[in-house]
């Protein structure tokens, strides 16, 4: 009899990984999490002292976000304390990269990772044992739990589109906040398009003189009942670029640019037609969405557009401290090379058996320019056409399988295909808003594992990790764009971050009934349809 009492007191202390999550909101799921019944609570208020060390941008992100949503902060103290908040690194505990552990009890709260980013992250799980509803209260509980983490993939990413609807900085800021409280690591910031060029280039002005701005935008879905004739368009100062990436180092992530080449190029076109295949044709910035097959967008890969792009790089290059540059390099119409003496000259001159084969001409002589400024480019799939760069990373949005041939070739692979990874496309069969003509349920991007079972082993070691894409023909405001995110951003970082064997769908939405607690305290809107059991 004594050694069952023993026992329903062990279970008592410790509860297994399986019913622990019925007891926390903490999304993604770690790799190990334990709750301590026994250990009591401890109590956080503005008494409480904040021990940091050097790890400045935790604790602040930390301080914040207490202040922001309970009304106090902490006070920072150099020296130790016996009831306090202390942040650190050890790396002989934490070997794992972005590894961290979280210990909560009575008296203190540690969280010690191998990297200033490893205690950001355990910061933002020390945030999710908050209270997640709003209350008058000076004093928090937070309960006692062990916490041991680190993530399955390295990049961890998601994607903005503001070339279809421009975001302010201010919005981006927030953006950069919802990755980082999910511990994201890679802001992908699709900058141009047809639709319209985001991003000031000092060498060519007209690129935010005319490229920016178009004189019309589409009603409807594509191809629209209409169009509601009102200019419409915006861009980033290089300062608000600086401003932007400041931002986001101090939330450890990488902000990543793409600039789209060869094709989407309507609105360079706008203002600098010599680079195009027509250069006497008026082009406009387009007022529509879709792939324009028929409309010319694409650059005609002179020595002309080369240099072109060369300066719009470097200044570019010069902004970004990331080690990546996107370059597009996705859906150009051949039939406008075939169409022009001019490609047709320098395939010739190049030896370039088809048109498939200039692509690969461009994207190489992107990279080159690239590569000599001691960065690496990342593409859509279709620069695998006609031959892939020699250090380029694909970023497979075509299904998986422009992926599995480049990580075949041991080139690094950033999975993010459309019918998983499209935030852009409705989330229920009947949605309650416009959206792009898809279905992506919740589900359907929870499920989702990047590393496809087609790959050997040492093949599946160039899966960098996978990413979300929001593209927004249909987004044109925050609450919008938010209600298109969540929850979608959730299911994204547990496919991330957690342990393909600690996934469990079920469990994952009772996490997430916290979570949406969290959303209403943060006034982050999304779907209440989920709040009605209406999980698909």
């Amino acid at each position: 009899m004594k050694k069952i009492i023993s026992a329903l007191a062990l279970s008592c202390i410790l509860f297994t990984e399986t019913t622990t999550a019925q007891l926390n909101g903490i999304i993604p799921q770690p790799v190990q999490i334990k709750f301590a019944t026994t250990e009591g609570h401890f109590i956080l208020d503005p008494q409480t002292l904040l021990l940091a060390d050097s790890l400045i941008n935790p604790a602040n992100f930390l301080n914040e976000y207490l202040l922001n949503y309970y009304g106090f902060n902490l006070k920072k103290n150099s020296k130790g304390t016996k009831h306090g908040i202390s942040l650190s690194i050890d790396k002989h505990i934490n070997t794992k990269e972005g590894q961290y552990t979280l210990s909560v009890n009575k008296q203190d709260v540690k969280i010690t990772g191998n990297s200033a980013q490893a205690v950001f992250y355990g910061v933002q799980s020390l945030i999710q044992l908050l209270p997640a509803e709003k209350t008058s209260a000076k004093s928090l509980k937070l309960p006692a739990v062990n916490i041991v983490d680190y993530p399955r993939f390295a990049y961890r990413g998601m994607h903005l589109d503001v070339s279809r609807h421009f975001f302010d900085v201010a919005f981006i800021k927030k953006y950069i906040d919802y990755l980082a409280l999910h511990k994201l690591n890679n802001f992908h910031w699709h900058l141009t398009d047809d639709q319209g060029w985001r991003i000031e280039i000092k060498k060519h002005p007209k690129l935010t003189a005319i490229s920016a701005w178009r004189n019309g935008t589409i009603i409807g879905l594509y191809p629209g009942t209409g169009n509601d004739g009102q200019r419409y368009g915006g861009y980033y100062t290089q300062e608000d670029v600086k401003e932007v990436i400041r931002y986001a180092a101090d939330r450890y992530i990488n902000v990543i640019p793409e600039i789209d080449v060869p094709a989407h190029s309507m609105a360079v076109l706008a203002a600098y037609p010599e680079f195009g295949t027509e250069p006497t044709k008026k082009y406009e910035v387009a007022q529509t969405w879709g792939i324009f097959n028929r409309l010319n967008n694409v650059l005609q890969p002179t020595e002309q557009t080369f240099k072109f792009l060369e300066e719009v790089l470097t200044e570019v290059i010069t902004l970004f401290p990331s080690p990546y540059i996107h370059i597009g390099g996705d859906e150009a119409s051949k039939i406008w090379w075939k169409k022009s003496s001019v490609s047709q000259k320098i395939m010739k001159d190049n030896n370039l058996k088809d048109e498939s084969a200039l692509q690969s001409y461009f994207i190489h002589r992107i990279e080159k320019i690239v590569n000599s400024k001691g960065k690496t480019i990342i593409g859509w799939d279709e620069i695998l056409d006609g031959g892939l760069a020699p250090n380029a990373i694909v970023m497979s949005w075509r299904g998986e399988k422009g992926g599995i041939s480049a990580a075949k070739q041991k080139h690094k692979v950033i999975m993010t295909p459309e019918n998983m990874m499209y935030f852009n496309h409705s989330q229920f069969l009947k949605d309650d808003s416009l959206t792009a003509a898809r279905y992506v349920p919740l589900k359907t991007v929870y499920d989702y594992d990047p590393v496809p079972t087609a790959l050997t082993v040492s093949e599946a070691k160039y899966i960098w990790g996978a990413q979300g894409n929001l593209w927004s023909e249909y987004i044109s405001n925050p609450a919008k764009l938010n209600y298109m995110l969540f929850p979608r951003l959730d299911a994204l970082s547990e496919v991330l971050w957690s342990p393909k064997e600690k996934r469990n769908y079920k469990d994952f939405q009772n996490r997430l009934k916290t979570q949406f607690k969290r959303y209403d305290l943060m006034k982050i809107n999304y779907s209440k349809r989920y709040l009605t059991n209406l999980y698909p």
